[in-house]
This record gives structure tokens, sequence and C-alpha cells, in this order.
């Protein structure tokens, strides 16, 4: 039984850093470690992916060579024996060779997919050699060889079970083994990803596909907080989690998990462990089928939210008139947050604004539109019964200097949501923290 361990950028985000991985991941217990790219580096990436995209060769060429000086000196401080050095530079000259072939051609979406999966392949095979030049064995996967999506744009498990079991049988014995998170390849067969932070889907679905015993998200905070630490000066990390507490979480804002890793973990009931690189010591969170103590475990916020709200000039609640409006964000694909209903108007939250022109377009030939941009979901999570009184009265008390554009409650027994103007997000925080923690 293989366990899975993921670790993000900063956790292989210089020479040294990467060297710590050996302590982390070199042991008897067979694992499959999955890395992200160094950290920055998808950031560059995409800048580059910006120039090349506006016809800039000459300054997609400067990006592309300030990356690739980074990279050089990195592995200068990561090997020491000169045919480990020798060989490391190979690959950045082969990878930043064809970085540069894009400036040369048109480039497009396909292209773009390609460049961002260069951080991932040169992470692994950077820590590989490492452990290479050290004495330790083990094996490369190519996640492009093993991981693919389906038709619609879903992990395609049947093949990613059948594909990544052909891999290990290659290395029969080996009780290490490394691969990229967060790239994988389309239906079609060309090269795409799992979108930002999809390293920790990667090692969720591997999970899965292997039916592991563990996967363990390795990152630089000790677990999932029960608030922002970043804004919130007290919180604390959380002992335990149930799968749907965690979703909650990680899709409303909590930046450690990505909203889409705990599905495949739980469809197979594999616990997911949430680590700190920097004290692998620390207990960190427990996600699992399990059955927490009743009341507030955490809070969280998700930023960039649009309220819409559309009155109807008659009854809002006339036969077909919602599934008109829910029929128009579906066409566009985007998927609604937050809802609130009356009599005469609906409001409905949604986090992209990609199609928001074409969605209002449409909304207005059946109704009035209001928009509110720039605001921010509370998100107030635990075992949150529906039954029992005073809940909802300490989420709001503790909100009670906060004006509240929309409230949501009853729709899950796990979350209680709000949402605020997103200048009194810190506000918001550190009243639910004061009103709900005590701190």
């Amino acid at each position: 039984m293989l366990l899975v361990l993921k670790f993000g950028g900063t956790s292989v985000g210089s020479a040294q850093r990467i060297k710590d991985l050996v302590k982390l991941t070199v042991s008897e217990v067979p694992k499959i470690v999955v890395l992200s790219a160094m950290s920055g580096t998808t950031n560059n990436l995409v800048e580059i992916c910006d120039a090349l995209y506006s016809k800039n060769s000459e300054k997609a060429s400067e990006l592309i060579n300030s990356l690739k000086q980074k990279y050089l000196k990195e592995i200068a401080e990561l090997y020491s024996i000169e045919s480990s050095k020798t060989k490391a530079q190979e690959l950045i000259a082969n990878h930043f060779n064809h970085l540069h072939s894009f400036t040369l051609d048109m480039f497009t979406v396909n292209e773009e997919k390609a460049v961002l999966a260069q951080g991932e392949l040169l992470s692994t095979a950077m820590f590989h050699y490492y452990l290479e030049e050290i004495g330790v064995a083990s094996a490369l996967l190519p996640a492009l060889n093993f991981m693919r999506l389906d038709a619609n744009d879903e992990p395609d498990m049947v093949y990613i079970e059948k594909q990544l079991t052909e891999e290990l049988k290659k290395h029969p014995g080996q009780k290490l083994f490394i691969t990229q998170g967060y790239i994988c390849r389309n239906s079609f067969g060309e090269i795409d990803n799992l979108k930002r932070g999809g390293s920790d889907y990667t090692a969720s679905i591997i999970g899965a596909a292997i039916k592991s015993p563990e996967v363990q998200i390795w990152t630089d905070i000790d677990g999932m907080h029960n608030n922002d630490p970043r804004i919130v000066s007290k919180t604390h990390p959380i002992h335990e989690l149930s799968f749907d507490e965690a979703a909650e979480l990680a899709y409303f804002g909590a930046k450690i998990l990505h909203p889409t890793c705990i599905l495949p973990a739980k469809k197979r009931n594999i616990p997911v462990r949430l680590k700190n690189t920097m004290q692998p010591e620390a207990a960190g969170t427990l996600i699992a089928n399990i059955e927490t103590k009743e009341g507030v475990k955490a809070v969280a916020a998700k930023d960039g939210i649009t309220a819409i709200t559309i009155k109807s000039d008659r009854m809002l609640l006339a036969h077909g008139f919602l599934r008109a409006v829910f029929e128009i964000f579906e066409r566009y694909k985007t998927p609604i947050d937050m809802i609130c209903t009356s009599e005469v108007a609906v409001s409905l939250t949604i986090d992209t604004d990609k199609n928001l022109d074409h969605i209002v377009k449409e909304l207005k030939e059946i109704s009035q539109v209001e928009i509110d941009k720039d605001q921010t979901i509370i998100c107030v999570v635990g075992q949150i019964p529906k039954d029992k009184a005073g809940y909802g009265h300490q989420v709001l008390e503790s909100l009670k200097e906060i004006p509240l554009r929309m409230v949501s409650y009853g729709g899950s027994s796990n979350n209680i949501s709000v949402l605020v103007n997103g200048s009194l997000k810190k506000e918001a925080l550190q009243a639910l923290n004061k009103g709900l923690f005590n701190y």
C-alpha cells in the first residue's frame, strides 16, 4: 500500500528546501510523492504566456532567460557532484530551449498549457536527480502518462487507474515514486492542467486511484486553522474535520486546501492529512469520514464575489421564472454560491465575472437587475444542527456592527454564510473570532 504525499511550491522553493524533503520522504514506508512547481515559477510562466499572447517576443525571451538563471542558481547549490550538475544543466537547457521555441511560432491555448507544465516537470526531475546523487533509489512517474481528463474536464478515473497501475508495474520492488502535480492531458491527449492549486487534486486523485491508506498534503502551515491566520492574530489548528466540513472550508476560501481535493478522497473513503513541512512533528489536521463534535469549527472567507439581485415585474415565484433565471447561469457555466429569495426578488452570488455582461444582458430581458461587485462570503463551518437553537444567533450577534448583504442558513448542517462588502472582511473575521472562539 502506497501513501501519497503532496508538497507545494514553498516545500520545493529552493535548493535547501529540496534537500530537506529527504527527511520527509525517504523511509521504508512505500509512497508516491507529488510535487508542485518551485514557488513563483507558475506565476513567471503565466507572465511569459502573457508576453507571447501579446506577440512581444523580446519581453518573453527576457522573462525566460531570467527564470532560467534562477534555476541555474538553484542547481548549483543543490548538487555537489559534477556529473549531477552536468545532468541538471542539460535538463535546464532542454526545458528552456523548449520555452524559447514558443517565441518563434503562433501562440495558442494549447501552447500555453505546455508552457505552464514546465514547472512541475522541472521540480520533479531535480528532486529525482538529487536522490540519485545521495544514493536513494526512486522512480519518476510521468503524470502525462496516466493523468487524464474526460470530455467534461473531470478526472477519467478508469483510465487513470489502469495507466497508473501499468506505470507502477514498470518498477517492481520500488518504494519511492515521484510525480508531477497539476499537469495532465485532456480527452484529446493534449497537455492540460487541473487549474491553479491542482497539485492537491492530483494527490487526491492518485490516492483514490490506488486506494491509498492516506493522502498527506504538506504545506507551510500546521493544518487547517479555525480562522485566517494572515488576518486574525489568534488562531489555532483544528485537530480533525469531516469530509463535508473540510469541503465547505476549502470551497469558501481556506487557502491551505484546494476545493476539488476532497471529493475523490471522500468517494473512496481515504483520509486526508494536512501537515506542516516546517514543523513535521505538529499533528496537523485529519480529514476523514468521521462524526466530529457538535459546534462551530472554523471560519473562512471567499473574496471576489459578485452579488446579483433580480427583481421581477410580476410575482417572482410565478411558474417557470426561477427556472428561466438558473438556465441563464447554466448556459454560461457559471455556478451560484449563495441564494436568497423573497416574493419580488432573488439575490444570488457568483465568484467569476467571466460572462457577467452576457448573463446580465439576458437577465434584463425578463427582470430588473442590480449588481454589487467586490463582495466577500464569510462562511462559518462545523456541525451545526438545524434543529438546535443558538448558532444563528451567535453568528449574527458577533456581526451586529457589520452590515450584512445576504445571509444563508439552513441549506446545510455544516454551514452558515453571510455576504459582506469586501472592505469589511477583516473586521468581520475578527468579530467572529471574538464572538465564536473568545479570542
